[in-house]
């Protein structure tokens, strides 16, 4: 069992930056991929950013440049640092882990594939 919890989010302006934090806890040492995903109203939820165990990242294409995931196992917290953000963007976002080794971008970003969350938290960002 992996306890996740999140951290951060609201709301902001076009341009604008966000970091979100999620804290987990419980045997983390067998998670291999923990994941940033996020869902905006009537569609369905879509892999943002995933960081491996190796430390292998990925990240949607509209992430790309914009979004950094990161991992600080001494604090148990992974981290998305979210910059120029756009209303596109606007969605709820969880943090998620997985206990199978993902090896590819599409895997990783599979919220199929995930099989712990955390609770979501609301990134809002007007024009």
């Amino acid at each position: 069992q992996v306890q996740l919890a999140v951290f951060g989010g609201g709301a902001v302006q076009a341009g604008g930056s966000v970091r979100l934090s999620c804290a987990f806890s419980g045997d983390a040492g067998r998670q291999y991929c923990f994941g940033w995903f996020r869902q905006a109203p009537g569609t369905e939820r879509q892999g943002v950013a995933a960081i491996a165990a190796d430390g292998v990242t990925s990240y949607r294409d509209s992430a790309k440049g914009r979004f950094t995931i990161s991992i600080d196992n001494a604090k148990n917290t992974l981290y998305l640092q979210m910059d120029s953000l756009q209303p596109e963007d606007t969605a709820i976002y969880y943090c998620a882990a997985s206990t199978i080794p993902l090896g590819s971008d599409p895997m990783r970003l599979a919220p199929g594939l995930f099989h712990y969350w955390g609770q979501g938290t609301q990134v809002t960002v007007s024009s």
